[in-house]
């Protein structure tokens, strides 16, 4: 209230208002609240163009020799950066409600507008002529929030997203992002908390998810460790420390952290729901299926994110069980798995590319008479990359092994089928996984040849073999046999039905690559790994579209 009281003339306390009530619209998905949160934003918007110059061309005039001629007020500074975060949080509120063209649109020339205003007010940060104002502080955090962040999401995007944004004026380093951000953390500013999240997202689920599983957990602890001993009890940061505990694989810690997450406020449910996706991974690491149920149930109850999605997640758990236990829920996993198609979305007039997995395989339980799959939640733990988790805990590692060979008998107890193949062929990748980081590395790299093996009898699952080409590839990486590596990822980059084709090389791979004198014939490596595939479960990306199945 006291924000809101603001907000009719302070541009700070206007941008902070539409903030949270734009949070809680990409949090909720309600109609109502994208409405009113974009009709916030847009007044928002209108109070930091009352101080703005006439015009931002005449902000500056820049000579061959780089002095600035005519440089801004303060405050009409300060109005530049909080009028750019009021574009780009416009322009995701359009793409959020609307999906016609004309919106995409409009929403592209908001985002493109505001990353010309930040990079016109870094040009100005670093200009000789440019003299530091009483807040100059504040202004140069909101300018690396905007520049870091920008910088980081595109450096992430897929080669040919990328190579499309840098001819219409974008660019983006990775690098360069990082740094921004983490300058910005630090300077104690009105962003800097914001700079903070950022950088906690990207290490805990940006590159953890688009990437091989691995994130960088010490990096993320030194960010939160001070958040967390100054507000013991905030959602954020406790559901931020689950995060960084299930990915050490300290399954007991993370559930005991994200349950706290969910006591410490009752507003906002939509932090209980991320918490709840987390929970579901959580116990389907640890193989307690009937929880992972639990969680799924609640999310298909309560959230909007992805409906097809849970409902996938439902019946792969049921499947998991036996006939007995299934009756306790009231549901079985067959007519759980039919209504999965009819629950598909579109963000943006994007589907979304977890549904798009989870519809496809669902679709096999529409025939007269189904075929079941294998270990649905297994195969799409290995597209979370949730193998990387238990892979840390060799007992994690051995029940997950041992499932995996039950499957396997009971798929060869049962009637040959066209689709025996691709069953088998996903039960031997997820085998070799689970060999791989049990150390039986020769093991593990005969089920992955046993996948391409059998690469022309495959009907649908196409996505294993490039798949398993790329885990026998980075095997051979991790054993030093970097020439076998590169005709593995050769032939990885040929294949482009992968679902991790173009965003799962990490940077560390190359650089593997270049340390054996092989960087400049194998220009494509640094191609694929300069972006990596999309996605966490609760925000919408569509960088894999075209990559996908």
């Amino acid at each position: 209230s006291v924000i809101h009281s603001s907000s009719s003339y302070s541009m700070y306390h206007a941008l902070t208002y539409a903030t949270i009530l734009e949070m809680q619209a990409m949090m909720t998905f309600e109609p109502q609240h994208i409405l009113a949160a974009g009709t916030t934003m847009k007044e928002a918007q209108a109070i930091c163009q009352r101080h703005r110059k006439n015009s931002f061309s005449r902000l500056m005039v820049v000579n061959h020799s780089e002095h600035v001629c005519d440089v801004s007020t303060s405050e009409e500074l300060h109005a530049e950066v909080c009028y750019a975060e009021c574009l780009l949080q416009r322009a995701a509120l359009t793409f959020l409600q609307d999906e016609n063209m004309i919106s995409f649109i409009k929403g592209g020339i908001k985002v493109r507008n505001s990353y010309q205003t930040y990079k016109e007010l870094h040009t100005v940060l670093n200009s000789s002529a440019y003299s530091q104002g009483h807040n100059h502080g504040h202004f140069e955090g909101g300018v690396k929030l905007g520049v870091g962040a920008f910088n980081l999401m595109i450096s992430m995007l897929p080669t040919r997203t990328l190579k499309l944004l840098e001819f219409v004026g974008f660019s983006g380093n990775k690098d360069f992002g990082l740094q921004q951000l983490q300058e910005g953390s630090k300077e104690g500013t009105f962003r800097s908390f914001l700079c903070n999240m950022l950088l906690l997202c990207y290490h805990t689920f940006m590159s953890f998810i688009l990437g091989t599983g691995e994130g960088d957990v010490h990096d993320a602890e030194k960010l939160l460790q001070p958040y967390l001993q100054k507000y013991p009890k905030g959602s954020i940061f406790l559901f931020f420390a689950g995060r960084i505990e299930e990915m050490k694989g300290n399954l007991d810690a993370a559930i005991t952290r994200f349950q706290e997450c969910c006591e410490a406020q009752q507003q906002w449910k939509e932090f209980h729901h991320m918490c709840y996706w987390e929970l579901m991974w959580c116990f389907t690491y640890k193989k307690h299926f009937k929880m992972a149920y639990f969680y799924a149930d609640l999310l298909s109850k309560e959230n909007c994110w992805s409906k097809a999605t849970y409902m996938y997640m439902k019946a792969a758990y049921l499947s998991m069980l036996t006939a007995d236990d299934c009756l306790t829920f009231g549901e079985t996993a067959f007519t759980l798995f039919r209504q999965v198609p009819g629950l598909k979305q579109k963000i943006a007039g994007k589907s979304l590319p977890t549904e798009k997995f989870a519809i496809r395989k669902a679709r096999r339980y529409l025939a007269e008479n189904p075929i079941p799959l294998p270990a649905p939640p297994l195969e799409m733990m290995y597209i979370w990359n949730g193998y990387t988790v238990i892979g840390k805990h060799k007992d994690l590692t051995e029940g997950m092994l041992k499932t995996l060979d039950e499957a396997q008998k009971k798929l060869d107890s049962c009637p040959r089928t066209d689709l025996s193949i691709d069953d088998q062929c996903l039960l031997s990748l997820l085998k070799g996984l689970c060999l791989k980081h049990l150390g039986h590395q020769e093991e593990a790299e005969h089920y992955f040849t046993l996948v391409l093996c059998n690469e022309t009898q495959i009907k649908y699952d196409h996505y294993l073999v490039p798949n398993a080409l790329l885990e026998h590839g980075l095997l051979c990486l991790e054993q030093g046999r970097r020439d076998e590596a590169i005709k593995l990822l050769e032939a990885v980059e040929k294949d482009m039905r992968a679902f991790r084709i173009y965003q799962v090389l990490q940077p560390n791979i190359a650089k593997s690559v270049v340390s054996g004198g092989l960087g400049t014939m194998y220009r494509f490596v640094f191609q694929v790994c300069s972006a990596r595939r999309e996605l966490q479960p609760h925000v919408v990306l569509t960088v894999v579209q075209n990559s996908l199945l």
